[in-house]
């Protein structure tokens, strides 16, 4: 039924077992994966009183780092699915809109399914951190399966 799935990552524990089940899905079902990690874009804090002189210099830097942190995240989900022979590919992508850019990257790589973990916050906690999970089951027309 489903040949491609999308596993988004953020590295926290949830998302990682989420990242396991979904390899084991894919294994069960002969289907292959892709692992995405958006990463947040540079910010910089400044008014017209002071400015950083060396913004630039923390910009390249901080697209350095979290560029490395999400290469060797996904790396270690390439080599657990590589291990139990799932076809395995890893993207990162920059952008301040986390669901966007999942639902983005599920179309761009014709994925047929996003597998991704729930945090289940619920009540007030739900309502003011919202979730990138429910904004994707909102605005996705691929099939979205919720881990929890």
């Amino acid at each position: 039924m489903f040949k491609h799935i999308l596993l988004p990552t953020d590295g926290s524990q949830l998302s990682e077992r989420a990242v396991q089940r979904g390899i084991k899905f894919a294994q069960a079902i002969g289907a292959r994966v892709t692992s995405v990690h958006v990463i947040p874009e540079f910010r910089m804090m400044a008014d017209d009183s002071f400015v950083l002189p060396t913004s630039a210099d923390l910009k390249r830097r901080y697209d350095k780092q979290a560029k490395a942190r999400a290469d060797k995240m996904l790396e270690t989900i390439g080599k657990r699915a590589t291990v139990v022979g799932v076809k395995y590919e890893g993207v990162s992508v920059m952008g301040d809109v986390a669901y966007e850019a999942i639902i983005a990257t599920a179309k761009k790589r014709k994925c047929d399914l996003i597998m991704m973990a729930s945090h289940g916050r619920r009540g007030l906690a739900g309502l003011l951190l919202g979730s990138e999970t429910a904004k994707v089951l909102t605005h996705s027309k691929i099939p979205v399966l919720v881990v929890r």
